[in-house]
């Protein structure tokens, strides 16, 4: 049997096969069909055109243009009050060109006492289309943890009116992750979450971690906090609902957890042992550490020398706290410590706390644990304002750090045990679904 080639054109198909020829007439044949077909089409070119012109009257909008106009336009405008504010320059932030409400403000004695000269009060105020002050709303937080306060000024039949209100706060929860790059406030202010959170949480896991030396790039924390809000606007924060912190590593988790009413509440892991040790693990709410428990060059004698306590960095003022309840041992000048206030506690373990600018104690005064005793100095041998605290177990000095670590804790009670494990068995399924959402830094 032969091969059979594809022929290259009519001539050379082989006469022996007429079929070939068949199918290529009937391929001729389509083709021309379909360039007959087409060719029965007008051309484009060859149609007619025909132009219409209709003429189009223009919609009038004077009369929606006067209907705007008789309408009252509200304009709102807000913004924080300031330590310097005073009626003209309140008003002139507020975009307020109002001489009246200017006057009544000076001349009312609640506008003088609650708003001109506070800082961080939320302002709203309403204007009409002229500017004209029509109510003006400040709201701030008290120590209560339910309510606030609001001050209204309105305007009422051409003359101002004000009044002084108290607000329920809303409670809602935020939750919140970040990554260690440098500190604890960076992380926190880069996440946007207020410093006092930040501060609670450096005191919450204080027992396990220490956030003077320990905290290293990529250590990462999640945090469940309260916000409390007035009127639909966050006012400010409340307390640490549960939080996580990875620390080389290493995970420890915390949850608040109140027994009952009688009961004040705390924090535990979620393993129902309590955070709260007989010690706190700083004097101060948050430091830098300058001098810590080891030998070093003393800056004064030019010598080595053990240092037996640890050196706070913090600026002069800053409250200074018992790290544990007992009785004020002495209060007074104490040569190279300045002034300063020995605490003694439990078991022969006593404190002390030095160079102080300001004692707030007495000798013989009973203390609580986290009670201000003083304020930080530069008294005494001190080159420079700091505190310099020391830990005495019978009259020996031991590392504070250690020593807080530690103290003993209190697990929950078995009566709340149930209630417990219902809430950690939450708290636990929310901190790992947050950190697996969290990004890599």
């Amino acid at each position: 049997m032969q091969p059979f080639d594809t022929p290259s054109s009519l001539d050379a198909v082989p006469t022996s096969k007429p079929w070939v020829w068949h199918i290529s007439l009937l391929l001729l044949l389509g083709a021309g069909g379909a360039l007959a077909v087409a060719g029965l089409s007008p051309r484009s070119s060859s149609l007619p055109v025909k132009q219409l012109v209709e003429t189009v009257s223009t919609l009038s909008l004077d009369s929606q243009m006067q209907s705007l106009m008789k309408g009252d336009i509200r304009l709102y405008r807000a913004d924080t009050s300031r330590s310097s504010d005073s009626a003209d320059s309140l008003l002139a932030r507020l975009n307020v060109s109002d001489a009246q409400a200017a006057d009544f403000m000076r001349a009312n004695a609640l506008v003088r006492s609650n708003l001109l000269g506070r800082a961080g009060r939320l302002i709203r105020a309403e204007m009409d289309n002229d500017n004209r002050l029509l109510r003006l709303t400040a709201r701030w937080a008290t120590d209560s943890s339910v309510s606030f306060q609001r001050l209204v000024i309105e305007r009422q039949d051409q003359v101002f009116v004000a009044r002084l209100e108290t607000g329920e706060l809303a409670s809602s929860v935020r939750l919140s992750s970040a990554f260690i790059q440098s500190s604890l406030f960076a992380a926190t202010d880069e996440a946007r979450i207020p410093d006092s959170i930040a501060v609670q949480l450096a005191e919450i896991f204080s027992g396990d971690i220490d956030f003077h030396r320990a905290l290293r790039v990529g250590d990462r924390f999640t945090v469940a906090y309260e916000t409390l809000e007035a009127d639909g606007e966050t006012l400010k924060s409340g307390k640490v609902l549960s939080a996580e912190f990875v620390n080389r590593g290493k995970s420890f988790q915390a949850m608040w957890f109140q027994e009952s009413n009688s009961h004040p509440g705390g924090y535990y892991n979620l393993e129902g042992q309590s955070l709260r040790r007989t010690y706190l693990a700083s004097p101060l709410t948050f430091s830098r550490i300058s001098s810590s428990f080891k030998m070093r060059f003393h800056p004064i004698l030019q010598t080595w020398r053990a240092h037996l306590g640890v050196d706070y960095a913090a600026p002069t003022g800053t409250s200074v706290r018992s790290i544990g309840t007992g009785v004020v041992e002495s209060a007074g000048n104490m040569g190279g410590y300045g002034n300063a206030v020995v605490v003694k506690h439990h078991n022969g373990h006593s404190t002390v706390y030095a160079h102080l600018s300001q004692m707030l104690v007495k000798r013989g005064q009973s203390v609580a644990q986290g009670q201000s005793i003083g304020k930080v100095g530069a008294t005494g041998w001190a080159t420079g304002p700091h505190l310099h605290f020391e830990f005495r177990v019978n009259g020996k000095h031991q590392d504070p750090l250690v020593m807080a670590r530690k103290s003993e804790t209190v697990p929950v009670s078995a009566q709340a045990r149930p209630a417990f494990d219902q809430l950690a068995k939450q708290v636990g399924q929310q901190l790992a679904s947050a950190s697996l959402a969290l990004p890599a830094p």
